[in-house]
């Protein structure tokens, strides 16, 4: 074994032998959903960092750049940013104050159960889809650094990912988040350093851009089309569970407000990095082969051996702990909204073991996506957009206004899927996302008036 496989094998094993002993004071569905509700401003800031900042940002957003310049990273790290700085400015204070367990408890208030169902069968999907994407990235990875096949990569990672994410929950998630942050940040100061310092100094650096590439509207897409891509990460991420879960897990409605602002913040400085490393990658690497290797080929070509196994370690920081959120937001959907429900009366142990049971499942189904999907930039814009146009409308509709009922969120979530996977996959829109917002709020809009009317109509 060469010292770099044998130095990342040591890290992975570090930090799941770290999430394993922290996992013995996981006693119940809310130690392992919410981490007891407790997280101060520390370790709920570089969880959400940590969480938000995974494989698209370090592979696959590196590797649009590097192919699209600017245009190519309107979702990572802008995007994203924006979408946490909207949730802990506008929305994070008033969903802790509620109490709720999932974001589909949000829709239940508001809407009753059937609602809650139905956006459960559209949130829990696209979770699933986003561990993917990391499982993904992790085996392209580990293909780079030991020279393994890629599917043989994926499989070891997505060993590695379940075994770490069925014992954990999220009170291991955010405690292994703050040393996975911290090792992140500093693998990629230390590759920025050395890439500068390779290419003579700042000044040198930046002029090794090309200008043309500094533009978002640069890949050749419509004004449209571009304006979808950042309302993707925006509208649909904030509405996904891996960010409301973190929410609700911090100790306070302050911390909550103030932790995900910071994380935002943190998250948009480091995610430069990458991007600055796709745009001189034309000139450190013109020709490489799988542009979402970019990032540790340039790590393995300009640092030592030393530098090289704690740059990976940080990328697989990064991985791990997105990948470990995203297959327990799917879980927590699973179980405490469809799974639970089903069984009143369950005793916590129980509830637990469901819980655990279905990240086990929804790994295995990540794991399937995962070997074949064409990419890990794909994968992550799929599970950003898959349901999620008409949930935003009925989330916005929930905490903002009084209007609508049953019917009126039940039409929206179904509008809104059907319209995105026909834009997507049949008609080819140049804004499918968009397209799907509209339609949902459209129609939640003419069945609100016609609930309105109808007051008679039961409630589901």
């Amino acid at each position: 074994m060469n010292p770099i496989v044998l130095g990342v094998a040591l890290y992975v094993l570090s930090q799941l032998a770290l999430g394993l002993w922290v996992a013995r004071r996981v006693s119940s569905q809310e130690d392992y959903l919410l981490a007891g509700r407790s997280l101060g401003y520390g370790l709920a800031t570089f969880t959400i960092f940590a969480t938000w900042f995974g494989a698209e940002t370090c592979v696959g957003a590196a590797g649009q750049v590097f192919e699209h310049g600017l245009a190519g990273g309107a979702s990572e790290p802008f995007g994203y940013a924006l979408c946490l700085l909207l949730m802990g400015t506008v929305f994070a204070a008033a969903l802790w104050r509620k109490g709720y367990t999932t974001v589909a408890d949000v829709v239940r208030e508001r809407f009753g159960v059937g609602a809650e169902r139905f956006a459960v069968l559209l949130v829990a999907p696209s979770s699933v889809m986003w561990a993917a994407a990391q499982i993904r990235a992790f085996g392209q990875v580990l293909a780079a650094t030991a020279g393994v096949d890629a599917e043989l990569a994926i499989a070891v990672a997505a060993a590695i990912v379940l075994l770490y994410t069925v014992s954990g929950g999220l009170l291991a998630d955010a405690i292994t988040d703050l040393v996975q942050g911290l090792a992140l940040i500093v693998g990629l100061v230390v590759l920025l350093v050395a890439v500068v310092t390779q290419l003579g100094g700042v000044g040198p650096a930046l002029a090794a851009i090309d200008p043309a590439r500094l533009s978002f509207g640069s890949s050749g897409l419509g004004a449209l089309a571009m304006i979808d891509r950042w309302a993707i990460p925006v509208c649909g991420s904030l509405v996904a569970q891996e960010l409301v879960a973190r929410v609700l897990a911090c100790r306070s409605a302050t911390v909550a407000r103030r932790a995900t602002i910071a994380g935002a913040l943190v998250y948009l400085v480091v995610g430069l990095i990458p991007v600055f490393i796709g745009l001189v990658g034309v000139t450190l690497i013109p020709n490489i082969e799988h542009p979402e290797q970019i990032v540790s080929e340039v790590a393995r070509l300009h640092l030592g051996t030393l530098g090289y196994v704690a740059f990976v370690g940080a990328l697989i920081s990064a991985i791990l702990s997105t990948v470990d959120s995203a297959l327990l937001a799917a879980a927590s959907l699973t179980a405490h909204n469809l799974v639970v429900p089903l069984r009143p009366g369950i005793s916590d142990a129980n509830k637990l073991r469901v819980s655990r049971v279905c990240v086990l499942v929804f790994g295995v189904v990540a794991f399937v996506l995962a070997i074949n999907a064409d990419g890990v930039h794909d994968l992550v814009e799929d599970a950003s957009a898959f349901g999620t146009g008409g949930l935003f409308v009925v989330f916005v509709m929930a905490m903002c206004t009084k209007l609508g009922g049953p019917r009126s969120a039940i039409a929206a979530l179904a509008c809104g899927l059907v319209v995105w996977l026909l834009g997507r996959h049949v008609i080819e829109l140049p804004a499918p996302f968009l397209c799907s917002v509209a339609a949902a709020a459209l129609a939640f809009a003419i069945v609100a008036v016609l609930e309105a009317r109808f007051r008679r109509w039961p409630r589901t």
